[in-house]
């Protein structure tokens, strides 16, 4: 079983959980979520059985461009305020790079910092979270958001994977952050070969003993992979989903959680067959 401790608030889980993916942003990639109110989202989310609601307002697509901290934090700070207000007992995470919107959302409710870059855009995030006392989503990434997707390189993915959260757990751990969430980056600096081979080596990363966060939902080594659009990859993201959770994924990050409770509720009930 892991144990997050959330602004005080224990976040204990022994079957995995879902993390629901709330943007605030008008360019992200998958339009599902754009237009539907904010609140009424994030307890639709709740209700399907959502237990952290994600919060973003970078969009952090490959080729995305990068706005100021002062709009980021203009975006993320209504929505979360409005999330804390409405539905305190739901742990709210910030989607960000930047240790000045964490700091702001962490101020406005957000109990967790989801870092893409682990550190490496923002050399006092991986201080701040420390003195924040709060759980830090790391992500692997080659690259960066503008040009990640340019000639993406591994010799061996998965083991690279590996080795930079080894040392990064180390890096987080002398910093003074207890709670470390690790997240392989699925499309972040990535071939779709390259994601569909970290997926099938994922259980390697058990080994640090940290919690698996996969990112999945709706991504192009989807739906580029079936033929299809990011509207229509939902099928195909429960499938990947599934396999996640087979290879040691405890929180899966979706823009549906309805079907992913559905998979999780499946995967445990077979998990626990004689």
């Amino acid at each position: 079983m892991f144990t997050l401790n959330c602004k005080g608030k224990l976040l204990a889980f022994d079957t995995p959980i879902i993390m629901g993916i709330i943007n605030a942003t008008p360019d992200s990639f998958y339009k599902g979520n754009i237009n539907e109110d904010m609140l009424a989202l994030a307890k639709k989310m709740i209700d399907d059985g959502a237990t952290i609601l994600d919060i973003g307002g970078q969009s952090t697509r490959p080729g995305s461009e990068r706005i100021n901290t002062d709009e980021e934090i203009q975006r993320v700070l209504p929505v979360i305020e409005a999330i804390h207000k409405n539905f305190p007992e739901t742990i709210i995470s910030i989607d960000t790079y930047s240790s000045k919107v964490a700091l702001a959302a962490v101020e406005a409710g957000a109990s967790i910092v989801n870092d893409i870059s682990a550190g490496n855009m923002d050399d006092a995030m991986i201080a701040t979270v420390a003195q924040l006392k709060l759980p830090y989503v790391c992500m692997h990434m080659q690259g960066k958001p503008e040009s990640m997707h340019k000639n993406p390189k591994y010799d061996d993915v998965a083991k690279e994977v590996l080795d930079f959260f080894i040392s990064k757990i180390e890096h987080c751990k002398s910093a003074g952050i207890v709670d470390i969430i690790i997240d392989p980056g699925f499309g972040f600096g990535k071939t779709i070969e390259h994601n569909f081979s970290l997926l099938k080596k994922m259980e390697v990363l058990q080994m640090l003993d940290k919690p698996i966060l996969a990112g999945l939902s709706r991504k192009s080594s989807i739906y580029k992979t079936l033929g299809t659009t990011a509207e229509n990859a939902l099928n195909g993201t429960t499938a990947l989903n599934t396999i996640a959770l087979m290879n040691g994924a405890c929180i899966l990050r979706v823009h549906d959680v309805k079907e992913a409770a559905e998979a999780i509720k499946l995967f445990t009930a077979y998990k626990k067959a004689p």
